[in-house]
């Protein structure tokens, strides 16, 4: 396991480097053409709960993703950071309702859920940094995630599950760990794969 954390962490850096090289214009294209394949996912298009994400920093745009998802009547979960890692969840109501917090993040403004409610969710949108060919995602390394998808499997809910990338970010193969957890889906601005 050891072994795993270091090759992961070692990939981690590799992806933010690249990621970091992007110009704010690379990433508002990507923010667009991501939205447009996003919706056109038949996991969204028949979702009637959503979870998500706000994208912060060089992670792959979520907001016209967000905002389209409102338009369209979706009920739209985000993710609220508790002290020890895990997620509570409150209701997207707009980006005029979204606060800054911990870690540079943004999160809903409005009451907290508790962190059961991603079992309501159809869809979850999964942050990432990378997908490998069997549809494993590599997270930032926090563990968040991995927790509330553990959650989602103890309530027996099994929504579709996709992260959301840069073409890049598929790759063939990531370490894995027992605990890992594959995603159904992986959208990036060119397309999207679906995993067995």
């Amino acid at each position: 396991m050891i072994k795993n954390e270091g090759a992961k962490g070692e990939l981690r850096r590799g992806f933010l480097a690249v990621r970091a090289g992007l110009t704010p214009g690379d990433r508002g294209a990507a923010e667009a053409a991501l939205a447009r394949r996003a919706l056109e996912l038949p996991e969204l298009a028949e979702a009637g709960t959503v979870a998500a994400y706000v994208s912060v920093g060089s992670e792959p745009g979520t907001r016209a993703l967000l905002e389209a998802l409102r338009e369209r009547g979706v009920r739209v979960l985000l993710p609220v950071l508790l002290p020890d890692n895990d997620l509570d969840w409150a209701l997207y109501r707009g980006s005029d309702h979204l606060v800054r917090a911990a870690r540079g993040l943004l999160e809903p403004d409005g009451p907290r859920l508790g962190p059961s409610a991603i079992a309501s969710a159809d869809t979850v949108l999964l942050p990432g940094l990378a997908v490998d060919a069997r549809g494993l995602r590599l997270g930032r390394g926090g563990g968040s995630y991995d927790r509330a998808l553990e959650r989602l499997s103890l309530a027996g809910a099994a929504p579709a599950r996709v992260v959301l990338l840069y073409d890049t970010e598929v790759v063939q193969s990531l370490p894995a760990e027992p605990h890992d957890q594959p995603v159904t889906a992986a959208v990036t601005p060119s397309g999207v794969h679906h995993f067995p």
